[in-house]
């Protein structure tokens, strides 16, 4: 039995204080089970299982390192499990394995590297693909459809990187986030004072322009941010 919630649960910072942690991981033992299960790809035990003792001392990493700028909680958290798991499971790439022979029971050690490191690219081939699913439905709110970006990206590189810097300073800028978020469009007068851009250039790539803005400010957008060479420390800074 799973106790606590299976999904992600209303979150206030609060809960992240010591003397109201305990309480909040009881609480989210649910989707710390359901996060780690679909990891593993199996049917978990709390009382068997390392990787969900893994799970929950890096839900309590998560507890400590984040703050609002790290944006959703469980989004972040979710990355500190998997990255944990990741780790366990290059670190035990050698494990002890039961075999049979000769109708005996025999405990030989059998080198898992090879089915390890394509237990790894299949994890992180689903992620991707998660990634993905999860940022065409967030484009779709901005009437935005993945395969329309697609040829609708710039291909020269000066100009992708011309872009990507007008992303970057208006991802910094709460007044930009906040009227992208809630009128759906970009505020184009305010980014072409922030960026010193010409009005032209900002309407050209209008899409594209958004779609860079939704990755750099959303933590769950590992891979995307790895393909645009998007490290943490650009953005906070």
């Amino acid at each position: 039995m799973v106790s606590g919630l299976d999904e992600e649960q209303s979150f206030n910072i609060d809960d992240l204080f010591i003397e109201n942690r305990n309480n909040f991981i009881e609480k989210s033992k649910g989707f710390i089970y359901s996060t780690t299960s679909k990891i593993c790809k199996r049917h978990l035990s709390w009382e068997n299982d390392e990787e969900l003792s893994i799970a929950l001392t890096s839900f309590n990493v998560a507890c400590d390192k984040y703050d609002k700028t790290k944006g959703n909680f469980y989004g972040f958290s979710k990355i500190i499990i998997k990255n944990s798991l990741i780790d366990f499971f290059r670190k035990n790439a050698t494990c002890p394995s039961l075999m049979f022979s000769n109708n005996e029971f025999n405990i030989d050690y059998i080198d898992e590297k090879n089915s390890i490191t394509n237990f790894e690219i299949q994890i992180e081939n689903e992620f991707r693909v998660d990634e993905i699913n999860l940022f065409s439905k967030e484009l779709l709110k901005y009437k935005i459809n993945f395969d329309s970006l697609i040829n609708l990206s710039p291909s020269h590189k000066d100009t992708r990187n011309n872009l990507l810097n007008v992303a970057f300073l208006s991802s910094r800028e709460e007044s930009i986030l906040r009227h992208l978020r809630t009128k759906k469009r970009l505020p184009t007068k305010e980014i072409i004072i922030l960026t010193a851009s010409n009005r032209k250039l900002i309407e050209k790539w209008r899409i594209y322009i958004i779609s860079l803005i939704l990755i750099i400010t959303n933590p769950e957008y590992v891979y995307l941010k790895s393909y645009l060479d998007i490290k943490e420390g650009d953005i906070n800074e």
